[in-house]
């Protein structure tokens, strides 16, 4: 993938999880980001965008089991 694509995607995965945008997020070439004043490749950031999307879906998750609960239990 190209830098341009995965740094908007790492983007979007930084705003759902933290609610805003990343400080420092630019393209060097087409290997080589800057994200928050770290230089790091493009696969790494792949990476990253992958495990903060992971983190994003398990609070999503938590939240909908924590609704489920009190519904059921309002429930009873």
């Amino acid at each position: 993938m190209n830098a341009e694509k995965v740094m908007i995607l790492y983007a979007d995965a930084y705003k759902k999880l933290y609610k805003r945008m990343p400080k420092d997020l630019r393209a060097l070439d087409n290997n080589w980001v800057v994200v928050n004043g770290a230089r790091i490749q493009v696969g790494e950031l792949e990476h990253l965008t992958a495990r903060l999307m992971h983190e994003y879906n398990q609070s999503v998750a938590q939240k909908k089991n924590m609704m489920s609960r009190l519904i059921n239990w309002f429930k009873q």
